[in-house]
């Protein structure tokens, strides 16, 4: 059981990881639309296909119901990426939202549930 236990963390780290990525990927995508390039393009599948690949592998770590909701970090990573990168506009309800999703995330990791694994 200790076993277990003591690799949930880095199953989270590496969903964590992997929501950048495949965040980043889109980002990407998002770019090559705006300047119609190939590169830009190729670096997103790139970019999310290494981020799946690293999900399926966090996955060795933890049970299901705890690591996949940590790919909805990449919800509030996408606002920030918009925001510094596109200059998109950031009001309340996104940062009202960035707040929600990670309070979740942060119980999610944190229940008793995961505590057991």
């Amino acid at each position: 059981m200790d076993g277990k236990k003591n690799r949930l963390p880095v199953g989270i780290a590496l969903m964590l990881v992997s929501a950048l990525l495949t965040c980043t990927g889109q980002l990407f995508w998002k770019l090559s639309t705006r300047q119609n390039t190939v590169l830009f393009l190729l670096a997103g599948f790139g970019l999310y296909g290494l981020g799946a690949l690293l999900m399926m592998t966090a996955m060795r770590f933890g049970e299901l119901s705890v690591l996949h909701p940590m790919l909805s970090a990449g919800y509030a990573l996408s606002v920030l990426l918009g925001a510094l990168v596109l200059k998109e506009e950031v009001g309340p309800h996104k940062l009202l939202g960035i707040v929600i999703i990670t309070a979740g995330l942060v119980c999610l990791s944190t229940s008793r549930g995961a505590q057991d694994l």
